[in-house]
């Protein structure tokens, strides 16, 4: 072949192949101008939302890698060098092989949105979760880490998370506190309600409303147990707990009532 046909040939493709790509051109060019415009839009609506903060990265990421990708596929359809079909075999292929290479990590995002979105605990919540109990340090999309009262940090895939019961202690301003008190079936169950009462209405964080319940819980089988109830700001639950435990204890000394150990009365018949 000759290298004039070869020149006409190219000039035939130019011909026909240029003002499509230059279309495609144009049209990337304004379609990234206006990726750019919503992307800035988008930031000022997060802004003004009530979406977590940690969820802002994540929505613009994911808009931003939409948008694009679509973009992508425009101009290159458009250029009539690549079939629109075989993009979206291709990107289906891609998208499956991906979900099912990292089927784990899906999860933990999808539970990472759910817990970000509901909202069921936020960062400075002390929580437990099945059967794990510490203050919400950190909440990610992949995992939540939680710090334990002896300063250890647990790390929970959201997936996991997501799903479990989990008790929120820091949901509410106040907490109840419940004790429980035994004393002997010889000492007087009214006296002993009483002091404990008293101490209750002494201490500076039992709070006066709602008003704590001082009663005679039940009967067992070695002593009578008196259950004392107090609402307390939260923060301060465990400051209360100790002290009643303490001063209960030291109270009831200095009254004579008693504490009975588990006992057994065994009688012998002649």
């Amino acid at each position: 072949m000759t290298f004039e046909k070869l020149w006409d040939l190219f000039l035939k493709w130019a011909a026909a192949a240029i003002p499509p790509i230059l279309t495609a051109a144009v049209v990337f060019l304004i379609g990234w101008f206006l990726i750019k415009l919503v992307m800035r839009m988008l930031d000022k609506g997060l802004k003004r939302s009530k979406l977590d903060v940690t969820l802002h990265a994540f929505v613009k990421s994911l808009v931003r890698i939409s948008l694009i990708v679509l973009l992508g596929i425009s101009c290159a359809t458009m250029t009539g060098l690549v079939d629109p079909a075989s993009v979206v075999t291709a990107l289906g292929a891609v998208g499956l092989a991906l979900s099912l290479a990292v089927k784990d990590s899906l999860t933990n995002l999808a539970g990472g949105l759910i817990l970000l979105a509901a909202k069921p605990f936020v960062v400075g919540d002390y929580i437990e979760a099945d059967g794990i109990g510490g203050t919400v340090a950190k909440i990610d999309l992949v995992h939540t880490m939680l710090r334990t009262v002896d300063n250890k940090e647990i790390f929970i895939p959201n997936g996991q998370m997501s799903n479990a019961k989990v008790v929120n202690y820091s949901a509410e301003p106040l907490r109840r506190v419940d004790l429980e008190f035994t004393i002997d079936y010889s000492d007087d169950f009214e006296h002993a309600k009483s002091v404990i009462g008293e101490v209750l209405q002494q201490h500076p964080l039992a709070l006066k409303d709602p008003a704590p319940t001082v009663r005679l819980l039940r009967h067992d089988a070695s002593a009578l147990v008196i259950v004392c109830r107090a609402w307390v700001d939260g923060a301060k639950y465990w400051d209360l707990y100790f002290d009643l435990m303490e001063q209960v204890k030291t109270r009831f000394d200095e009254e004579g009532i008693s504490i009975p150990f588990n006992q057994l009365d065994v009688h012998v018949k002649q």
